[in-house]
């Protein structure tokens, strides 16, 4: 799962939570800058991503999480399915969101 916040101290902050729920194992944060439309107008800013590592059956609770405790009208929240990978990965990302 992924998410933007317009600060790294917002994206710790929303990573350490977002673990300490068990919500998610792991939450990588990496600065991006973001091209979009907002407004009717078309802006550039430098926003931090953060990608959640998180079992399927928590994706919907952390969704709400997420929207509960972001500072965006709007945030970004969109689940990627895994597919496959690395099993005793994945078996640590269960057992750590259970």
């Amino acid at each position: 799962m992924t998410t933007t916040v317009d600060s790294v101290e917002a994206a710790e902050s929303l990573a350490k939570n977002i673990v300490e729920a068990r919500l998610g194992a792991c939450v990588q944060i990496v600065p991006i800058r973001s091209v979009y439309r907002w407004d009717g107008e078309v802006r550039v800013d430098v926003e931090w991503q953060c990608v959640v590592k998180t079992s399927a059956g928590r994706a919907d609770e952390l969704v709400t999480h997420i929207k509960s405790q972001h500072s965006y009208d709007v945030p970004e929240v969109v689940v990627t399915p895994v597919v496959g990978g690395n099993d005793d990965y994945l078996a640590w990302v269960s057992e750590e969101t259970s």
